[in-house]
């Protein structure tokens, strides 16, 4: 059975919220990211990284949000959480998450997570400031020509929508009104419906 590391407020709730969608049996290890669990030896023996979302399978452990929402989605094919029939939709798929990984969370992590690139308290605010810039130019385009309702590829809901999820729920604390993007605003309101999500949120709680 597999084991998802996870901590609250991070992006490992996709993940999250993709296991309990897929049907699959795991377990869900809760680390403590304000408290520093995620840099303990014990921790960084599974992830040298010292971040979540880790997922320790019979074969390895796998890290990367992409990459382990595309892993649950293959070993749970009978829950049609992604296009695997389809290689250009499952490409299509996976540039969406891509460019979630690559793009949207990168420009988040420099309002809480500045140091990983500058040390000059200047340079921190300057980051800071740029935020709410930089998810509304995201948020926009995704809004405009990436999202395609009701789910992100349309009607077929896929491990996609767990990952926009998250970054929607950030939108607030970066200066950024969901509501200037009412189909993405609409999209999480959809999601808080699903049973999965609700399952996931709290476990993020206990």
């Amino acid at each position: 059975m597999p084991t998802l590391y996870f901590g609250k407020g991070s992006c490992a709730l996709a993940s999250l919220i993709a296991l309990e969608e897929s049907g699959l049996s795991f377990n869900a290890h809760k680390l403590n990211l304000a408290n520093g669990d995620q840099r303990t030896p014990d921790f960084l023996k599974i992830n040298p990284k010292g971040r979540v979302p880790a997922l320790v399978t019979r074969r390895g452990t796998l890290t990367e949000t992409p990459a382990i929402l595309a892993y649950v989605a293959a070993m749970a094919p009978e829950a049609g959480l992604a296009p695997l029939d389809d290689p250009f939709e499952f490409a299509r798929l996976q540039a969406f998450n891509n460019y979630i990984c690559s793009t949207v969370h990168v420009n988040h992590a420099h309002r809480p997570r500045g140091s990983r690139w500058a040390d000059e308290p200047a340079a921190l605010e300057a980051m800071k400031a740029k935020v709410p810039q930089t998810m509304t130019e995201s948020f926009t385009l995704i809004e405009e020509t990436m999202f395609e309702g009701p789910w992100v590829m349309g009607e077929r809901y896929t491990v996609a929508d767990p990952y926009l999820f998250v970054m929607t729920d950030w939108l607030p604390s970066d200066g950024v009104d969901p509501a200037r993007f009412p189909k993405v605003a609409a999209h999480h309101a959809r999601m808080l419906e699903r049973p999965a999500v609700q399952r996931a949120l709290q476990r993020e709680k206990i």
